[in-house]
């Protein structure tokens, strides 16, 4: 019952926002400034709250961060060599590779975390965000430059480069652990600043994301991104599951990292392969098919543990 509580709300905003959407509730030119509050101040408040809140001592698990990296950088390579074998063409190659472990940690990740564990899960989650962001976010960058043609090389490399090293969501849970470490306690002002931004982060994340599912590109591309999504939302957090179970982590540890890796191929996504060089169509219908997908997959997992 708690996983049918958590998945159908969320789920359920997801398709407000794509309804609103085709009614003219959320107009397009709604979507990118909306997009940029939620990016920029909404969600970075969160976690920032969340990890300035919580202790280090008690909710970062180093073992259950190296298996996480360690289940993403294994899908990679395995999307990579499945691409290879089916002769994605060169050009789609890069964004094939990427779609199959990058997962939209800041949107659907944490809306998950935060409604489905306590408050020391969605915390642990809140720190594997920014871990998980740079490393996957490496990966796509090594694999764009790698498929995406000269075109993709120099400026627009660099651009993303800084992007990586200045992403809001990474630069706030480095200062959440910086003022966590320091022992102090937010004041309250401050504490309930930062409650009214992160009130509005996931219901407006989730709206935006119904608002930009495309079901047209998801009929006529589905047979081509339906691997990716399999390997995306069932490979990478069976990994994840392989990896704690070797390492004998127990289930309230490694779960807010299961939750992660869960997740759906990232939005992100399709600005990167618009940034250099990928193939922006199957971006767009990766991203819409495995979040539609990861509604079940989510219950699957969940009920798994």
């Amino acid at each position: 019952m708690q996983i049918l509580n958590t998945i159908i709300p969320i789920f359920s905003v997801i398709l407000t926002g794509w309804l609103a959407r085709r009614k003219g509730f959320i107009p397009t030119e709604f979507t990118g400034p909306a997009n940029r509050l939620v990016f920029y101040f909404a969600i970075p408040a969160m976690v920032f709250a969340a990890i300035a809140k919580g202790s280090l001592k008690t909710d970062f698990h180093p073992v259950v961060m190296g298996c996480t990296l360690a289940a993403v950088g294994t899908s990679f390579g395995v999307t990579w060599l499945l691409g290879r074998l089916c002769h994605v063409p060169y050009r789609c190659l890069g964004t094939f590779v990427q779609c199959g472990y990058h997962g939209n940690l800041g949107y659907l990740g944490l809306a998950v975390a935060y409604y489905y564990l306590d408050q020391a899960g969605f915390i642990s989650a809140s720190l594997l965000l920014g871990f998980i962001m740079i490393f996957q976010n490496l990966l796509s960058v090594f694999i764009l430059i790698l498929y995406g043609g000269k075109d993709s090389v120099g400026k627009n490399v660099g651009r993303m480069v800084s992007k990586i090293l200045g992403h809001p969501m990474m630069l706030s849970a480095g200062a959440g652990i910086i003022f966590s470490l320091t022992g102090a306690a937010l004041p309250m002002v401050v504490s309930r600043t930062l409650d009214i931004f992160s009130g509005m982060a996931l219901p407006l994340a989730l709206l935006l994301i119904g608002a930009t599912l495309n079901f047209n590109l998801i009929k006529i591309q589905l047979t081509r991104v339906l691997p990716v999504s399999i390997i995306k939302l069932g490979l990478l957090p069976a990994l994840g599951l392989i990896f704690y179970t070797m390492w004998d982590q127990p289930a309230n540890l490694y779960l807010p990292g299961l939750i992660m890796l869960a997740t759906p191929s990232a939005t992100v996504s399709y600005v990167m392969a618009v940034e250099m060089n990928g193939d922006v169509e199957f971006a767009a219908t990766a991203i819409s098919v495995s979040t539609l997908l990861s509604a079940f997959s989510f219950s699957a997992w969940l009920h798994l543990v």
